[in-house]
């Protein structure tokens, strides 16, 4: 694989994955060949930012778990309303985390 598409991958995508896991990343584009990296291309990845905004604001009903597919803890949100606001104020600061470790899988498994 190009050195320079990766590198370009990597600058473009950077906010979607792990700070930790994106040195790893880089190692497996460079050693995959073409049709794989255009599968890769095309992935729609989850914004973290978005997530969280959408956590904050509506997290106490588990949409914020549904947009990730995590959905049995968005149906326990959902009827428990944020398991009365904990679970909602913990997912504030996890959220995050949980998408960016979400994006990194879906790749990986296509790798």
């Amino acid at each position: 694989m190009d050195q320079q598409k990766v590198d370009m991958f990597i600058m473009t995508n950077q906010k979607f994955f792990p700070a930790e896991k994106i040195m790893y990343l880089k190692d497996k584009l460079r050693t995959m060949d073409e049709e794989k990296f255009s599968l890769i291309s095309t992935i729609d990845f989850k914004d973290p930012t978005t997530i969280l905004l959408v956590s904050i604001f509506l997290g106490s009903l588990g949409i914020d778990r549904f947009m990730i597919g995590d959905t049995g803890m968005g149906i326990l949100k959902l009827l428990t309303l944020g398991v009365c606001g904990i679970l909602t104020i913990v997912d504030w600061f996890s959220i995050s985390k949980k998408v960016k470790d979400l994006n990194f899988n879906n790749v990986m498994s296509l790798i």
